[in-house]
């Protein structure tokens, strides 16, 4: 009973005692999306770099806040969109003038200009799947478990609650110092999130 007293004591002051091995990171909550912008320009430029926001909105310029650079996705619809090309010319190539070619009117078994809307649509298509996949796989989606969810503040995310969460994978992460720092930047509350499903007020 004292120990678990001890423990509250200390979590209100901003001191919390765990399992290293556990801590997923601090959730901190904030008052509107003008003082969770502010807050993720400072902690960016206190050195943090594992960090991101919640908010139930976009918030416009949170990326630049933030230190994000633009999105890697075009990448993957790019590639993708190359793939699409090159699988629809040889699909259509092989089948018109390997697998099964035919002499209409003394024509080219093969020719581009009739293949035109082939490659357009195949190249549509995989670009459009090389997209949802690059954003995936960047996200790290799908994931149906994550640790915040065992907040209880956190539901509020989807509602009118703005977060801002550091992962305990950041260089700079220690759970008091980056906590107190939360504080100072206008944190209204800030919990310390555990593996194990349980989220430390």
């Amino acid at each position: 009973m004292l120990k678990e007293l001890t423990r509250e004591v200390k979590a209100s002051m901003g001191i919390y005692e765990s399992n290293d091995d556990q801590v997923y990171g601090l959730l901190a909550e904030f008052s509107d999306p003008g003082a969770l912008m502010h807050a993720a320009e400072a902690v960016r430029e206190n050195g943090y770099t594992h960090f991101d926001t919640h908010s139930p909105f976009p918030i416009h310029g949170m990326d630049r806040a933030m230190g994000l650079g633009n999105s890697k996705v075009g990448y993957f619809t790019f590639a993708g969109g190359l793939t699409g090309f090159a699988v629809a010319y040889l699909l259509q190539w092989w089948t018109a003038a390997v697998d099964y070619p035919l002499n209409i009117s003394g024509k080219p078994f093969f020719a581009v200009e009739p293949s035109v809307p082939i490659l357009f649509e195949l190249t549509v298509l995989f670009a459009a799947f090389g997209a949802v996949g690059g954003m995936l796989a960047l996200n790290g989606l799908p994931r149906p478990y994550n640790p915040l969810f065992y907040s209880d503040r956190f539901e509020r995310a989807t509602d009118d609650g703005f977060f801002l969460h550091i992962a305990a994978s950041d260089p700079q992460f220690d759970a008091d110092d980056t906590a107190y720092m939360l504080r100072d930047i206008g944190a209204l509350h800030v919990e310390l999130v555990q593996d194990d499903g349980t989220a430390e007020v």
